[in-house]
């Protein structure tokens, strides 16, 4: 999975999607059935069959239980799985604010949503799920210039609401690592920056949230790119994925090797800087706010 902003025209698929496409190709490969032979049976194209595995496309109930009859699946498992694919093609919470978000980006909440660990590296801005509303209005403006003031409005709104995955009793783990060039772009005005690096020193005192900011004297290093997030799951059947994007496209990627590249350059960017080295140079930036 390496495609740049892919826009299939359908909606994003939910994490709970990805894990049956999984459990499908595994009955699959596990009952000796082909691509072709699984098509057969559903009188489509073998692409379906791949596109269904893959949660590219909704699971329908009707080629679902075909699909486990033809795997050898009893009866009480071909229920139970059809229910959770009628659970997994309800739309998640986003889909909401589906007129605001480019249809590339809304897999990305999904993974965001359904994730254990979040590691995150952000050379230009604060991370979207730290920022407070006035410095992501001011963010989204800058990325938006075309939007009216409900279009912008609502933009904050899908962001701030993201955010609420951190407040959960079973949060994910947020591994945040930052270039000190963010806190120096005045994103807003000196007010906006102070109670942004307000809110940074406030998550970075819990425990499932970690901020490091590797300082201008590190000097050249591995990490210095493109900006990216890796997410992991508790789900076996769920591979590591990392997304990336430049100006002009994004990637999900899961592939072992591209996977691990990145794991190893956010371990190698944290080895630059301490939790104490950045708390300093937080509150030394907001001193120069005030």
């Amino acid at each position: 999975m390496s495609e740049p902003r892919p826009n299939t025209g359908t909606s994003a698929p939910t994490v709970l999607r990805m894990i049956l496409g999984r459990r499908l190709q595994e009955m699959r490969l596990t009952a000796g059935v082909s691509l072709e032979g699984a098509a057969d049976a559903l009188r489509v194209k073998p692409l379906t069959i791949r596109r269904l595995e893959k949660a590219e496309v909704a699971l329908k109930p009707l080629y679902v239980e075909k699909l486990l009859q033809t795997y050898g699946a009893g009866r009480q498992e071909v229920d139970e799985f059809v229910d959770l694919a009628e659970r997994a093609n309800e739309p998640g919470w986003w889909h909401a604010y589906r007129d605001v978000v480019p249809s590339w980006f809304t897999a990305y909440v999904s993974l965001e949503s359904g994730a254990r660990t979040l590691r995150t590296y952000e050379p230009h801005y604060v991370t979207g799920l730290l920022q407070t509303r006035d410095y992501a209005r001011a963010v989204l403006r800058g990325g938006f210039p075309n939007d009216d003031a409900e279009a912008l409005e609502r933009r904050v709104d899908l962001r701030l609401r993201r955010q609420s995955l951190l407040e959960q009793a079973d949060a994910p783990t947020l591994w945040v690592v930052m270039e000190e060039a963010v806190l120096h772009r005045v994103v807003g005005d000196a007010t906006v920056m102070r109670d942004q690096l307000d809110r940074l020193l406030e998550v970075s005192e819990l425990e499932h949230v970690s901020v490091d900011v590797v300082p201008f004297t590190a000097g050249a290093h591995v990490g210095a790119c493109a900006p990216f997030t890796y997410f992991r799951f508790d789900e076996p059947e769920l591979p590591d994925v990392v997304y990336s994007e430049i100006l002009s496209a994004s990637m999900y990627l899961d592939q072992r090797a591209d996977v691990v590249d990145h794991l190893e350059a956010h371990n190698r960017m944290s080895l630059l800087t301490s939790s104490e080295d950045s708390r300093a140079l937080l509150n030394r930036m907001r001193k120069e706010y005030s």
